[in-house]
C-alpha cells in the first residue's frame, strides 16, 4: 500500500515539475551531474532494467534497495536543513530591523545635535558680528565693514525661520539699523567730500571713500544710485556754468568746445577718481551719458530761442560734430548704462551701378562728398549703429526743416543747371556702337538723392524723411517734364508735335517732315534715360522704406513718379513709330492711286513696296542700335509699328479699286513681300540675325495674312453668289458687311449687284457652310489644281527673283 502511494506521489511530482528546456539547461550548467536520477528524461523502467539487466542480478536486490533508501534519507535531511534555515532567516531579519531602527535614531540625534551646534555657532557669530558692525560703523572702518556686513547678512539668512524668537528678531533689527546708519553716514561723507555747492576738495579721493563704495555695493541700491547721482551732478556743475545759454561758447558754431570739455573731464576723472569707484559702476560712461542728456536739453533750449539764426551749413556742422562725438563714445564705452540703447543692424547691399544698391559710407565721407558734389566709393562695410546714436543729435530733429528747405533749393538749382547744360551742349551725339547714351544728368540727380537720403537718415528716421521724400517726388517729376519730355523733338510743320492726324494730311508727293539722325538718337537716349530713372526710382522707394521708421513706411510711395517715367517711355516709342509710319504714308497713298484695273502682267515688286522697305532699312537699324541696352523697348517699338502700319496698309488696300485679276495678283505679291520684310524687321540690316520675338511675329502673321485673304477673296469669281459669300465667310474670321462691301467695291461690282450679295451675306453669317460646299469654295478660288499650282509657282518665282 505504501509503495502504491509513493508511486502516485512520484507521478504527481513529475507532472508538476515539468521544467522548460532553458531552465533545465541552466540547472545542468550550475549543478553538473552524471547520475541518471538527475536527468531530465529520466525513465524509471529503463533505470530498473539497467540495475537488473538479468534474472541472476535480482539476487542482490536487497542491497540496491538499501542504497536507494539511504540516498533518500540523505535528501530528506538536506531538505529539512534548508527549510529550517529559511525559518531562521525571518528571525534574523527581525533582529536586523531592530538594529537599523536604533541606528536611525542615533543618526537623527546626531543630525539634530549638529544643527544645534551650527545654529549656536551662527548665533554666536551673528551676535558678535552685529556688535562689531556697530562699532566699526561708528569708527568709519568701511573696509572692515564691507567684509563683515556681507558675512553678517549671509548668517542672518539662516535665521529667517526663527524670526519668531525675540532675541533673533532683535538682532535682525539691529542689522537693519546698522545698514540704515551706514547708508546715511556714507552719503554724508560724500557730501562733505563733494559738496553740492562750492569748490571740490583738493586732492584725490581718500581710502575711506573707496571703502565706502564697497559698502554701498552691499547696501540698498538706492544708496549707490544717490552717490552716483550726486557725484555726477557735482562733476558737471562747472559745465552748466561755462556753457550757459547767454555765453558765446554755447552757440552751435562752437559746439566743438562742449565735447572737448567733457573729454578733458573724463581724463581728469580717471586720474583723480578712477580708483575710488568700483569698475563695475562704469562711472566714466555714466558721466558721459549724463553729459549727453544735459547737452541735448541745453542745445534744444538755445536752438528754440535762436531758431532764426540757424543756417543749413551751421546745422550740418553741429550735427556732424555731434555724430562724431557719439561715434567716439561708441568706441570707448559699451552702452551698458543706457536703458533704451538698442542696436539697429544695417544690411550692406551688393555693389551696383545703381547708387541705391551701393554700400553706404561713413558720415565724414558723406559730408565731404556733399560739399564737393562727388560720388564716394565704398571703402568697407558699414558697422552696426552704435547705442549712443541720437543721444545728443536727437535735439536737431525739430530743426531739420532748415535742411529740407536747403535741399529743396539745391535740387531746384540742380534741375535748372541740367536744363541750361542741355541747351548749351545740345543733344548727345549719335553713338551706335554702345547703344543709346543715358543722359549723365540723371545719374547726377540720383547720386545727389542718395547722399541726401543717407545724411537725413543719420539725422532722423521720422517725419523729416517723409518731408525729404516729398522733395524727391517733386524733382523727379520736374526732371521727367523739363529734361526728358521737354527735350523730345517736334516736327517743324506742327508746333503741337508729331501726330498721326497731321501726317495723314500730307499731300501725295510732298516732302514729309522727318526726324534727323540726331533727333532719332535723342529720342532713343531720352527713352533709355527714362528707363534708368524708372528702375532707379523703384530702388529709391525701397531704400527710403528701409531707412524710415516702420510706422511710416506706408507713406513712402513713388508709384506716381514711376508712372511719369513710364509715360515718357511710351511717348518716345510713339514718336519713333509715328516717324517711320509717316515716312511710309506717301508710298501707301501711291499704292491706292495706282490704276490696278489696267495692270496687264505680274512683275517685280511695286515701287511703293521698295519705298516702304527703304524707309524701314533707314530707321530701324538706327533705333535698334540706340536701344541696344533696352531691348524690351525696341521690341515694343516693333510691335507698335506693326499694329499701326498693318491696319493702315489694309485701309489703303481697300482704296485700290477697281482691280483686275492680274492687279490682285500683283498686290498679293507685294503684300507677301511686305510680310516677309515685317517678319524680318527686328533684325533687318543687322550682322547678327536674331529670331523675332514670338509676340511680334504673331501680330505680323495675323495682320498680313488678313490682307492676303482679302486679296484672295477679290481674286475669286463672284458667281455663283452662295459659294462666293461662303468663301468670304470662311477666309475672313472677322467678316462683316462693311468689309464685304469694300471687297465688292475692289472687284468693281455695281451697287445693284452688291445689294443681293449683301443680303445673302446677312442670311448666311449665323451658319457658315461646311462639307461639300467648302470643297466647292476652294475649287472656285483655284478652278483647277493645275491652274492654282501654276499661279503659285509664278508668284514664288517672282518673289525669289526679287530676293
Amino acid at each position: 500500500m505504501m509503495e502504491e502511494e509513493e508511486l502516485e506521489f512520484v507521478e504527481e511530482l513529475e507532472a508538476v515539475l515539468q521544467l522548460t528546456p532553458e531552465v533545465q539547461l541552466a540547472i545542468e550548467q550550475v549543478f553538473p551531474s552524471q547520475d541518471p536520477l538527475d536527468q531530465a528524461d529520466f525513465n524509471a523502467v529503463e533505470y530498473i532494467n539497467t540495475l537488473f539487466p538479468t534474472e541472476q542480478s535480482l539476487a542482490n536486490i536487497d542491497d540496491v534497495v538499501n542504497k536507494i533508501r539511504l540516498k533518500i534519507r540523505r535528501l530528506d535531511d538536506n531538505i529539512r536543513t534548508v527549510v529550517r534555515g529559511q525559518t531562521n532567516v525571518g528571525q534574523d531579519g527581525r533582529q536586523v530591523k531592530e538594529i537599523t531602527r536604533d541606528i536611525k535614531q542615533l543618526d537623527h540625534a546626531k543630525r539634530h545635535l549638529t544643527t544645534s551646534i551650527t545654529t549656536l555657532n551662527h548665533l554666536h557669530m551673528l551676535a558678535g558680528g552685529v556688535d562689531s558692525l556697530e562699532a566699526m560703523t561708528r569708527r568709519r572702518q568701511y573696509g572692515e565693514v564691507a567684509n563683515l556686513l556681507q558675512g553678517v547678512m549671509n548668517v542672518l539668512e539662516h535665521f529667517h525661520k526663527y524670526m519668531g524668537i525675540p532675541q533673533i528678531r532683535q538682532l535682525s533689527e539691529r542689522v537693519k539699523a546698522a545698514q540704515t546708519e551706514l547708508g546715511q553716514q556714507i552719503l554724508a561723507d560724500f557730501e562733505e567730500a563733494f559738496p553740492s555747492q562750492g569748490t571740490k576738495r583738493p586732492g584725490g579721493p581718500s581710502n575711506v571713500l573707496r571703502d565706502a563704495c564697497l559698502v554701498a555695493n552691499i547696501l540698498d541700491p538706492r544708496i549707490k544710485q544717490e552717490i552716483i547721482k550726486k557725484f555726477i551732478k557735482q562733476h558737471l556743475s562747472e559745465y552748466l556754468v561755462l556753457f550757459q545759454e547767454n555765453q558765446d561758447v554755447a552757440w552751435l558754431d562752437k559746439i566743438d568746445r562742449r565735447y572737448a570739455w567733457v573729454k578733458r573731464q573724463l581724463v581728469d576723472y580717471e586720474e583723480k577718481y578712477g580708483r575710488m569707484f568700483p569698475r563695475e559702476w562704469c562711472m566714466t560712461e555714466r558721466i558721459s551719458v549724463e553729459f549727453c542728456h544735459v547737452t541735448r536739453t541745453e542745445l534744444s533750449k538755445i536752438m528754440r530761442a535762436r531758431a532764426k539764426e540757424i543756417e543749413v551749413k551751421l546745422l550740418l556742422f553741429a550735427i556732424q560734430r555731434t555724430t562724431n562725438f557719439e561715434g567716439f563714445l561708441a568706441k570707448r564705452f559699451s552702452g551698458c548704462t543706457l536703458t533704451d540703447g538698442t542696436l539697429k543692424k544695417l544690411e550692406s547691399p551688393p555693389p551696383s551701378t545703381n547708387p541705391f544698391l551701393e554700400d553706404e559710407t561713413t558720415p565724414e565721407m558723406e559730408e565731404l562728398a556733399l560739399e564737393k558734389g562727388e560720388l564716394e566709393q565704398p571703402k568697407k562695410p558699414k558697422a552696426p549703429d552704435n547705442p549712443f546714436h541720437g543721444i545728443v543729435s536727437k535735439c536737431f530733429e525739430p530743426h531739420l526743416y532748415v535742411y529740407i528747405e536747403s535741399q529743396d533749393k539745391n535740387l531746384s538749382e540742380l534741375i535748372d543747371r541740367f536744363v541750361a547744360d542741355f541747351k548749351a551742349q545740345g543733344p548727345p551725339k549719335p553713338n551706335t556702337d554702345e547703344g543709346g547714351a543715358v543722359l549723365p544728368s540723371c545719374a547726377d540727380l540720383f547720386v545727389y538723392y542718395k547722399k541726401c537720403m543717407v545724411q537725413c537718415s543719420q539725422l532722423s528716421t521720422g517725419e523729416p524723411m517723409i518731408a525729404l521724400t516729398t522733395i524727391f517726388q517733386k524733382y523727379l517729376r520736374e526732371y521727367a517734364w523739363k529734361i526728358l519730355s521737354g527735350n523730345l523733338p517736334k516736327t517743324s510743320s506742327s508746333s503741337g508735335g508729331l501726330t498721326i492726324s497731321s501726317l495723314l494730311k500730307e499731300k501725295e508727293g510732298s516732302e514729309v517732315a522727318r526726324f534727323t539722325l540726331e533727333e532719332l538718337c535723342l529720342i532713343c537716349s531720352i527713352l533709355s534715360t527714362a528707363e534708368y530713372c524708372l528702375a532707379t526710382t523703384q530702388q529709391l522707394e525701397e531704400k527710403l522704406k528701409e531707412k524710415v521708421d516702420v510706422s511710416l513706411t506706408e507713406r513712402i510711395n513713388l508709384t506716381g513718379e514711376m508712372d511719369t517715367f513710364s509715360t515718357v517711355i511710351s511717348s518716345s516709342i510713339q514718336l519713333l513709330v509715328q516717324d517711320l509710319d509717316a515716312a511710309c504714308d506717301p508710298a501707301l497713298i501711291a499704292m491706292s492711286k495706282m490704276p490696278w484695273q489696267n495692270v496687264e502682267h505680274v512683275g517685280d515688286q511695286s515701287p511703293y513696296v521698295t519705298s516702304v522697305i527703304l524707309h524701314i532699312k533707314q530707321n530701324v537699324p538706327i533705333i535698334r542700335d540706340n536701344l541696344a541696352s533696352t531691348r524690351k523697348y525696341f521690341t515694343q517699338f516693333c510691335i507698335k509699328f506693326a499694329n499701326s502700319f498693318i491696319p493702315k496698309f489694309i485701309t489703303h488696300l481697300f482704296k485700290c479699286k477697281p482691280i483686275s485679276m492680274v492687279g490682285a495678283e500683283q498686290l498679293l505679291l507685294d503684300t507677301h513681300s511686305l510680310k516677309m520684310v515685317l517678319l524680318d524687321l527686328p533684325s533687318i540690316g543687322s550682322q547678327v540675325v536674331r529670331k523675332a520675338p514670338a509676340s511680334y511675329t504673331k501680330i505680323v502673321v495675323k495682320g498680313m495674312t488678313r490682307a492676303e485673304m482679302i486679296l484672295k477673296v477679290v481674286m475669286a469669281p463672284h458667281e455663283p453668289l452662295v459659294v462666293f459669300v461662303d468663301n468670304y465667310i470662311k477666309l475672313l474670321t472677322d467678316c462683316n458687311s462693311e468689309t464685304f462691301q469694300k471687297i465688292l467695291d475692289m472687284k468693281g461690282l455695281k451697287r445693284s449687284e452688291q445689294s443681293s450679295m449683301l443680303e445673302l451675306l446677312r442670311q448666311r453669317l449665323p451658319a457658315p457652310p461646311s462639307g461639300t460646299e467648302g470643297s466647292s469654295t476652294l475649287s472656285l478660288i483655284a478652278p483647277t489644281p493645275e491652274q492654282e499650282s501654276s499661279r503659285i509657282r509664278k508668284l514664288e518665282k517672282l518673289i525669289k527673283k526679287r530676293l
